[in-house]
């Protein structure tokens, strides 16, 4: 049985990096100002994104955060997150995955809340 593999978090303006692995964007919308070959994507995850409407209910405010993870967390199993990432991952040897995101803010962000539960329900 191969090791799983390892979960970085990256802001999609952030440069690509040789330790990146299988760079994922998980956000719905395209970052802006990004250009599709400065980004040096593998997959575009938007199954992964949070819906729309919880993205706008969210907002980015930190004080939302305990609820929009848990709302954030739901959808992620009804969508089968670690399912669409196993499929992702089908006959490639990866040692790291980045999940990819816009925010600014580097903890208050969705990629944050997928890290966390796919960590748990791919161990």
């Amino acid at each position: 049985m191969r090791a799983l593999p390892s979960i970085k978090l990256k802001r999609a303006y952030d440069p690509p990096a040789r330790g990146d692995g299988l760079r994922v964007l998980v956000d719905r919308l395209w970052p802006r100002g990004v250009k599709k070959e400065a980004l040096k994507l593998d997959a575009w995850a938007k199954e992964l994104a949070p819906s729309t409407e919880l993205r706008k209910w969210f907002g980015h405010d930190p004080e939302r955060w305990a609820e929009f993870q848990k709302r954030y967390r739901a959808e992620l199993k009804k969508a089968g997150a670690a399912e669409v990432i196993r499929n992702l991952l089908a006959g490639k040897r990866v040692n790291t995955i980045t999940l990819l995101y816009g925010a600014k803010d580097r903890e208050h962000n969705e990629a944050v809340v997928l890290r966390a539960l796919l960590e748990g329900d791919m161990s």
